[in-house]
């Protein structure tokens, strides 16, 4: 099979490879759609912990089971499906308290390689965070699984409504993600990047207002009286970005830390701000099985368009292109066709 990998930073190969064979639990299938993502990008242009090179590449997928290893019963040879590259192991001290995303296991077990022609989905995530692609959405709709999962992990708790105020600081794949899910629940979002056409893109999703990252703090304060927002979602990873989140929150905030920052990065808060304005700072990772099953319902739903954040398709061979034109800041997603 064709396969890209990521040989080093700023280095994508399309390489021929022997196709996987499903061991017990296991599924093959033939990848119909995979998506370009933020931490993708993050690998291709300065390496990442957690992808590792040279390796297989991508993680965003959906496509056709194709063969199945013994015992599985849940899925057929035929059958379209959606999942995500990681579940948890159920069995460590996180999971034993519930937190499986925190799970010791999980990134050492994740799965890697969408972006290639066949797809190997391992035991643990077949039986946990794979589900049967709906007739209603297109497989390029439903690889938006992961992603929209790890939104939902750090939105859903806060319990966000009609009468909150939003800023998404970063207009990326994932700032647009938290844009879609607030502005789902009523609220009025404000979106501060650099791309002016991701910026347009927010605005035609619903933002109240979007604005260069120079402007935010006058337009935070234009459009709350001069109190600040209700949450700020934090999605570029920037050490001095994440520093400035707590200056656009109102007292009582919270500021969602989601962008991860480059490995051994520190950052200084004003303790006063913290304490005295009693803001929440929170930061989320990843997701567990109950973000990935209200995903599902979401895309099930079409509650969400995420149609409207893929720039474009390409081909296996197109791959390297693809995220040359990522790093220079075009297109939002990708949605890469091997067949």
């Amino acid at each position: 099979m064709r396969a890209a990998i990521l040989k080093e930073p700023g280095s994508i190969e399309v390489c021929s490879m022997p196709r996987p064979v499903p061991a017990e639990g296991e599924l093959l299938i033939r990848v119909k759609a995979a998506l370009t993502c933020g931490t993708d990008l993050k690998a291709f242009l300065r390496g990442h912990a957690l992808i590792p090179m040279p390796g297989p590449f991508g993680h965003e997928y959906a496509g056709v089971v194709v063969e199945k290893g013994k015992g599985v019963k849940r899925f057929r040879v035929g059958d379209p499906v959606m999942g995500v590259h990681s579940a948890p192991c159920r069995a460590c001290a996180f999971c034993r308290q519930g937190h499986y995303n925190l799970c010791e296991e999980i990134m050492a077990t994740k799965v890697l390689g969408s972006f290639a022609e066949y797809l190997l989905i391992p035991r643990h995530v077949v039986e946990q965070n794979l589900f049967r692609k709906p007739e209603n959405i297109g497989f390029d709709e439903a690889a938006f699984l992961e992603p929209l999962a790890c939104v939902v992990h750090g939105m859903e708790p806060l319990g966000i409504t009609r009468r909150d105020t939003v800023l998404v600081i970063g207009s990326g794949p994932i700032g647009l993600l938290h844009l879609l899910l607030a502005r789902l629940r009523g609220a009025k979002v404000l979106m501060t990047g650099l791309e002016e056409e991701r910026l347009r893109t927010a605005k035609e999703l619903g933002a109240a207002a979007v604005f260069h990252p120079s402007l935010t703090a006058k337009s935070v304060s234009a459009v709350s009286d001069g109190m600040g927002v209700d949450y700020v979602f934090e999605c570029t990873g920037q050490p001095q970005v994440w520093e400035s989140a707590v200056d656009y929150v109102r007292r009582g905030g919270t500021v969602v830390l989601f962008g991860g920052c480059r490995a051994g990065t520190t950052v200084t808060f004003s303790a006063d701000r913290i304490h005295y304005d009693e803001i929440t700072l929170k930061g989320v990772f990843h997701f567990t099985p109950r973000d990935v099953k209200r995903a599902f319902a979401l895309l099930r739903g079409r509650k969400v368009p995420v149609k409207k954040l893929i720039t474009g398709q390409c081909s296996l061979q197109e791959v390297p292109g693809v995220f040359a034109r990522l790093a220079r800041g075009e297109g939002i997603k990708y949605a890469v066709i091997p067949a």
